[in-house]
């Protein structure tokens, strides 16, 4: 019996390659079960296996509990009082032994063993399949078209299976059993079934690394593949850079004829793929992205991260494209905002915002619109860069001499002085109530300046919308932190609806 034993955890531990610990353990488990059987009681069993020579010893098992508990599961349970008969220093939560007979392994024992050791093998494969494959999320796996199920594809990787949903496949590809396929593992989902692996064809992800396996040039890290931009199955966009300024990285990633840039293209259904060269000037790498349509120039706004592009009208359509694809593909690949407008809208543009600063100065300063005017031309857009900026770089400027200079200045500092006075005044009236005050994320001036616009409670500010915010003359806050505020106040009544905030949020 006992050699039966340990022949079968070795033919099973080698069949199944599992650890002979996991067989063990089922054999064990299988045992009890078998001893359970023999008594009518419902009886806690445990049994332990000797792994060398094959011999075993069951034992019927009752957890110890407090004196004055209630015993829930009287044949399970023992009060520490009568435990103590047995064991002087068990302690509450511990256990009391006693041996039983060991019951034969027969056919019975072992068909039960059997059961359980598969069922050990299957959740030792599927946490296999999950430790395996965790860390991978974001790889590129190979597989072959298996076959179609509801709608999604299943792909064999080589004795696994994953699955590509309908909505992570390239429109109008037709995939049919038996073709190669390649796509990023985005995810590796937990059902009732084990760890199902969840392919991605359609993420930017897929054309950098098939890039990365096409160009020898990027594994040896002479050219990176910086990043990538997809309307997947239409067009992409990739941007390259060299680490080595004898290699072109455009050309090392088109190849010889276009052989490499046509392998990857041929991979994702036919789909187009720009590459365009990686430039460490935002302004240059937006202006590589927006290609082949031509810039006139770029006008840049770091704290918006955003950029006005102006071209010529006749390249309006080019720098655009068909349905906002190539500056929206541009925006992606570069993470600048883009905004493309002719020379007539740029003006526009510039005049609508400049309005706006020349009567600010014309009022603040008490000068008339030339002198505004000149101002904004030489870069000037607030009083604080007129107060403070340096006297030397503004008497640079060749129509105004020192005195005015001068004068200037002193009226922009006395403004300031006169607008931090008048903001102190308005604000000593504000009455913010308690819980606004102390919300999250919140500071007193911003609650003051919106107590006195009527926003006196997170009530009230959880009713508002972002742009009254926005309109609130002094607050001076950005749209993200105006909605940020906004969905702080509104988390209980989330909170009451029972739906998680950071879900509703997002």
């Amino acid at each position: 019996m006992a050699s039966e034993i340990l022949m079968m955890a070795e033919v099973l531990s080698t069949e199944k390659a599992v650890d002979k610990a996991i067989i063990f353990e089922a054999i064990e488990a299988a045992l009890a079960t078998a001893t359970r059987k023999r008594h009518r009681e419902d009886i806690e069993v445990h049994c332990t296996i000797n792994q060398k020579d094959g011999s075993y010893i069951p034992f019927r098992v009752w957890e110890v509990i407090e004196d004055d508990a209630e015993l829930e599961f009287p044949t399970k349970q023992i009060c520490l009082s009568a435990a103590k008969e047995h064991d002087a220093e068990i302690e509450i939560g511990g256990f009391v032994k006693e041996e039983l007979e060991a019951v034969p392994f027969g056919r019975i024992a072992a068909q039960a063993a059997k059961q359980v050791i598969m069922q050990k093998v299957r959740e030792a494969e599927r946490n296999k399949i999950k430790e395996e494959f965790e860390p991978r999320v974001g790889e590129m796996l190979s597989g072959v078209v298996k076959r179609q199920e509801r709608g999604d594809t299943i792909v064999d990787l080589g004795g696994l299976e994953a699955v590509l949903p309908r909505n992570r496949t390239i429109q109008r590809e037709a995939l049919r059993p038996g073709d190669r396929v390649r796509a990023i593992l985005s995810e590796v989902k937990q059902n009732n079934r084990g760890p199902q692996l969840v392919l991605d064809r359609v993420a930017s992800g897929l054309v950098l690394s098939l890039f990365r396996a096409e160009v020898p040039e990027a594994s040896e890290n002479i050219i990176e593949i910086v990043s990538a931009a997809r309307d997947p199955g239409m067009r992409a966009k990739i941007a390259v850079k060299s680490n080595d300024s004898k290699v072109d990285p455009v050309g090392a990633c088109v190849g010889i004829r276009g052989s490499r840039v046509q392998s990857v293209s041929n991979e994702i259904n036919g789909e187009r793929v720009d590459i365009i060269k990686w430039s460490e000037d935002p302004a240059q790498f937006v202006i590589n992205a927006l290609a082949p349509a031509e810039v006139e120039s770029i006008m840049v706004d770091e704290d918006k991260g955003s950029m006005d592009v102006i071209v010529d009208e006749n390249q309006l359509s080019l720098s655009i494209g068909r349905g906002g694809q190539n500056v929206r593909l541009a925006s992606e690949l570069t993470g600048w905002e883009i905004n493309i407008m002719t020379y007539e809208q740029a003006n526009q543009k510039l005049e609508e915002e400049s309005s706006g600063v020349r009567e600010m100065f014309m009022e603040k300063l008490d000068i008339d619109s030339d002198v505004a005017t000149i101002l904004i031309q030489e870069g000037f857009s607030s009083l604080e860069e007129v107060a403070y900026v340096p006297r030397d770089e503004m008497a640079e400027i060749e129509e105004f001499d020192e005195s005015l200079v001068d004068e200037l200045r002193q009226r922009a500092d006395d403004a300031l002085v006169t607008m931090a006075i008048q903001k102190e005044e308005l604000l000593k009236g504000a009455d913010p109530a308690d819980d606004l005050l102390s919300m999250e994320s919140m500071d007193d001036t911003t609650a003051k300046y919106m107590a006195i616009n009527g926003i006196k409670t997170m009530e009230d500010l959880a009713e508002a919308a972002t742009d009254e915010l926005l309109e609130i003359e002094g607050l001076n806050i950005s749209e993200e932190r105006a909605q940020e505020l906004i969905m702080i106040a509104r988390r209980p009544w989330f909170e009451e609806m029972g739906i998680d905030a950071e879900e509703a949020e997002a």
